[in-house]
């Protein structure tokens, strides 16, 4: 065998790893009806104008200045998402550890040997010293990927690494909607204070009323302790909500990964922004858009390559051990005309009985099977996510509406109570009634304007929108430079 042989036998090598036993990939048909669902609780529908979800950048999404600073703010120092994006950059470099298995390692070696041989063993019948001297450059025990095994291992590990990443853009939706929801949940809290601490006042106020009236004789002790238990309800319940607002900014603080500025802080509701308006489409082929979807898919694809190498595993083996250089009984010999030397060592290991190989291939193909199921799985659960939003922005607006109702009801019923009671028509008991009512009519009422602004966020969230990123996706950036799979 010639040294100028060589470039052949790589060539031939790199046509053979083209090939791959793999099944083809086929899309498994996504289980879950083709439209969103209807009916009562859907008939405000979606704007028809708005943009899709996905395709609207969260800078966009999100109206309120201060709340983009924010999720800006989580985004480059969350921890969470900080090892999101080491486990992409992990996945990546054991992407092109495996890639690099289809190509030979070539090492340049040097090595010297001195040797005493005893006179009995001498060709020459007397005592020797022998000495050699090396330098080569080869390959050893190079795989020449003839049936894709090689290959399959590298595809795995690409969808595994297309994976992490979509796992990555999961994180990155999960970060900026939970920054949004605790954003907006600070802002009711201390709406909630806001009301609960005028509750405290009117309570305190009409507390010392009726104890000034008690003083005098005018009202019985029982109006006393009537009035008094309202009062230390709504103490409690300032402290309460002044718990909840401290919870509130430490959540925002571990979010955002450092102590959040009091300038991007909301006082009330009644100060944001509301998000915009976004559409669901018609279809509920958006899902697929989803990152964790996405992540699914790729987990198959990779099972799918698997079956690929558990087949080769029936097929010969074929590996390449060559090497050129020089050598020389003398150092100053070692680069001198006629010393060159070559050596070309290939091996063929051909599978005759080996049980496990059987049972390997049948592991690959259950292990397709549970992938298709997590990801048919995916699928219903992210429909399912998506219904529920459609529910809840399909019937906020009428909750909203009549909370609002409720709370003009309880005020005049509260006035009127009030009126009767300072008249001497009616019994301090009515006028609390009202109040309890009217304070729960008005904590109801900062809630459901909470879960509006939170369902749009939701909404945008679970259609896959807030996962967009400022450069060209990474997917499609080695998706463009991964060769596809080609068939034997």
């Amino acid at each position: 065998m010639k040294p100028h042989i060589f470039p052949s036998l790589v060539a031939l090598a790199g046509l053979a790893a083209g090939c791959t036993l793999a099944p083809k990939y086929s899309r498994p048909a996504a289980p879950v009806p083709p439209a969103w669902p209807s009916g009562p609780a859907y008939a405000a529908g979606m704007p028809t104008h708005a943009v899709p979800a996905p395709d609207l950048d969260w800078r966009e999404f999100f109206t309120d200045e201060r709340l983009r600073h924010l999720v800006g703010l989580a985004l480059t120092n969350n921890r969470d998402l900080r090892l999101a994006l080491q486990n992409v950059e992990r996945a990546r470099a054991l992407y092109g550890i495996q890639r690099a298995g289809l190509f030979p390692v070539a090492e340049a070696t040097g090595s010297a040997s001195r040797q005493r041989v005893p006179a009995d063993l001498s060709s020459s019948g007397s005592r020797q010293t022998l000495s050699r001297y090396d330098a080569k450059l080869g390959i050893a025990s190079w795989e020449l990927d003839f049936f894709g095994r090689i290959r399959s291992l590298k595809d795995r590990a690409l969808e595994e690494f297309l994976a992490t990443d979509q796992a990555r853009r999961g994180a990155q939706i999960l970060l900026v909607s939970s920054v949004a929801n605790a954003w907006l949940a600070l802002a009711a809290d201390r709406e909630a204070l806001e009301l609960a601490q005028t509750t405290l006042e009117a309570q305190q106020a009409a507390y010392d009323l009726i104890k000034r009236r008690y003083d005098l004789g005018l009202v019985p002790e029982l109006d006393l302790f009537r009035a008094q238990s309202p009062l230390e309800t709504a103490r409690r319940d300032v402290a309460i909500y002044t718990q909840q607002v401290a919870k509130d900014r430490n959540a925002l603080d571990l979010l955002a990964g450092l102590p959040v500025p009091t300038d991007l802080l909301p006082a009330a509701l009644s100060t944001v922004s509301p998000p915009r308006e976004i559409s669901a489409g018609v279809s509920s082929e958006i899902l697929l858009r989803r990152p964790d979807i996405a992540q699914a898919e790729h987990l198959l694809k990779a099972a799918n390559a698997d079956i690929g190498a558990a087949r080769a595993a029936f097929f010969p083996r074929i590996s390449l051990t060559a090497a050129i250089g020089t050598a020389s009984s003398e150092l100053d010999g070692l680069f001198k005309s006629g010393s060159g030397t070559w050596s070309y060592a290939p091996q063929i290991v051909l599978p005759i009985f080996d049980a496990r190989t059987w049972s390997a291939h049948k592991a690959a193909k259950v292990q397709r099977e549970m992938a298709v199921t997590q990801y048919e799985k995916a699928i219903q659960s992210a429909f399912r996510e998506v219904a529920d939003a459609l529910a809840v922005h399909g019937t906020v607006d009428q909750q909203l509406a009549a909370q609002q109702a409720l709370v003009q009801a309880s005020e005049a019923t509260y006035e009127l109570a009030k009126s009767r009671y300072e008249k001497g028509i009616d019994s301090y008991l009515s006028v609390l009634d009202a109040q309890r009512s009217l304070f729960a009519a008005r904590q109801g009422l900062v809630l459901l304007r909470f879960e509006k602004l939170a369902s749009q966020v939701s909404l945008y969230s679970v259609l896959g929108g807030g996962w967009q990123d400022p450069n060209p996706s990474t997917e499609n950036t080695v998706a463009a430079t991964a060769p596809p799979p080609t068939r034997p």
